[in-house]
């Protein structure tokens, strides 16, 4: 009998929203009534999302996809013979030939899609663990060495330099210290961590152990976003199999160096994607920002000097301890090395993940990768950084995607989130739910942003009423100037950026009248 064919179908969350079980199940189906053997790999997504789900077939030439492949086109498929790359409607081609994936720089994401998650034969066979084990036989100063020398930033939006941070917990003495990853992903139009925490678990599983071999911690956690159950089970079942294989526990690949890992669900807080507000619900309380200092590097969790980064951050320090620093630092520009793992949302045609090196221009995002609006009607704005992002008008659309050239616009990279809009949207709405949504989710310490959020919408809504619209401009220029300067963190201080973006390029929105929306 000949060997099994291995089909590969995702068991990433965006896939099976739109049936990838379904789908699995009917290959299964009718391969057994034509008596053909096949396998079936649940892997994870390759964040092509308008092609999912995406079935990838693997013949002598390659991996052959189809897509986006509904249960009721299996019977075709097989008639089609696609076991062997036959021709069909859905036929994509060779997966690595498909523009969208071949024009793109895959260090982080190398094998999302690609392998197995669960499988640590498959992550070593495509360089899984080769980081790990370099990082095994340097000091844990030249670990933090080879990390500030790649020019790693912190990818969850602060773009803080990750060797700075892991110098100072490394250089502050104590009995213990902690690993945390950030895994709280609750920007608009994200999605980059948890398709790497279901597609390549193992990938951030090596980074935080790396992590604590660097900084000399022996614990580490993923705070996890209450709404990602399916990178619950997937992070749980691949800390168990590396477990199995030596890599997490008292000896990590019997070294006599301990790191053990544990996954805590978060509540469904936006405000604990803050990384001192993290800390306190990881240690049961409720999660509320810190004053700082004592920054959490010298005393974070329980106390202890703790590394905190986010779930990018981490999966990036395997690649770049396999292949050194100077090769990481090739990619970018300026003061932004390597890649971003970019998320297009919105009205685009073509929505997914694109990690490309740094310089990339949103022109070229949208258009060589979007296809433009999905809708068809003319591009009006995109929001880059999340829901405290700017509103970027066409005539910004060739800013490169760079920390320092998005400051230079007022705007932020944040967590790689880019939602494109139509020329329906209403910016005056828009800067309106900023401040509603900074009002829902405040942890409510400082005034600023408690008081200033309700503030700042009622002001909005009077300004798009009509009412004494000079006195309440220059009520919210006031407001937004509090907030940016005297709010604790970044969730009341970042507020103001999507207003005064909107305020600056749309400003025509704010000055005709219509009825306003009754409060959520």
């Amino acid at each position: 009998m000949s060997a099994p064919t291995r089909i590969f179908v995702p068991r990433d969350a965006a896939a099976l929203s739109v049936g990838a079980e379904r789908v699995a199940a009917a290959l299964a189906t009718e391969a057994e009534r034509r008596g053909v053997p096949i396998e079936i790999v649940r892997n994870g997504s390759r964040g092509l999302f308008w092609l999912e789900p995406l079935v990838e077939v693997e013949t002598a030439a390659g991996r052959i996809a189809y897509g986006p492949v509904k249960p009721a086109d299996v019977a075709a498929l097989f008639a089609a013979d696609f076991l062997h790359g036959g021709a069909h409607a859905l036929a994509l081609g060779l997966t690595e030939d498909i523009s969208y994936l071949k024009n793109q720089e895959r260090l982080t994401f190398a094998r999302c899609g690609v392998i197995d998650p669960l499988s640590v034969a498959d992550y070593r066979a495509h360089g899984g663990f080769a980081g790990l084990e370099r990082a095994l036989g340097v000091a844990p100063a030249e670990i933090v060495r080879e990390v500030t020398s790649s020019g790693l930033r912190g990818r969850g939006g602060a773009g803080f330099p990750t060797g700075i941070k892991w110098k100072t917990v490394l250089d502050t003495p104590a009995e213990q210290k902690y690993i945390v990853c950030n895994a709280d992903e609750g920007d608009s139009g994200t999605f980059a961590d948890r398709l790497l925490m279901e597609g390549d678990p193992l990938c951030l599983i090596e980074g935080m152990t790396i992590a604590g071999l660097a900084v000399g911690a022996s614990e580490g956690f993923i705070y996890l976003r209450s709404e990602y159950p399916h990178a619950h089970r997937v992070l749980n079942a691949a800390i168990a199999v590396a477990e199995a294989a030596g890599y997490l526990g008292a000896s990590v690949c019997g070294s006599g160096r301990a790191f053990r890992l544990e996954v805590r669900l978060g509540a469904g807080a936006y405000i604990c994607g803050e990384e001192t507000a993290l800390l306190d619900s990881l240690e049961g309380k409720r999660g509320v920002v810190r004053a700082k200092p004592p920054l959490p590097a010298i005393s974070g969790l329980f106390g202890q000097p703790t590394v905190i980064n986010n779930v990018i951050s981490l999966a990036s320090v395997p690649w770049i301890m396999a292949h050194g620093a100077a090769a990481y630092a090739a990619f970018g520009m300026g003061r932004s090395r390597g890649t971003l793992p970019i998320q297009l949302a919105g009205n685009v045609k073509r929505g997914g993940l694109i990690e490309k090196a740094f310089g990339l221009t949103l022109r070229q995002l949208i258009e060589d990768y979007g296809g433009g609006t999905a809708s068809g009607r003319p591009l009006r704005a995109v929001q880059v950084g999340g829901p405290l992002g700017a509103y970027f008008p066409e005539s910004l659309l060739d800013t490169p995607l760079d920390y320092e050239a998005f400051l230079a616009v007022k705007g932020m990279l944040g967590h790689g989130g880019v939602v494109v809009f139509d020329d329906t949207v209403d910016l005056a709405e828009q800067a309106r739910f900023a401040f509603h949504f900074c009002a829902v989710e405040s942890c409510g310490k400082c005034t600023p942003c408690r008081i200033g959020a309700v503030r700042g919408r009622e002001t909005v809504e009077r300004i798009i009423a009509g009412i004494e619209r000079p006195k309440n401009f220059a009520v919210l220029d006031d407001l937004c100037t509090l907030m940016t300067d005297a709010s604790l963190c970044a969730l009341g201080g970042l507020t103001p950026i999507p207003v005064v973006s909107a305020l600056t390029h749309f400003r025509q929105d704010f000055e005709r009248a219509r009825p306003v929306p009754p409060a959520e």
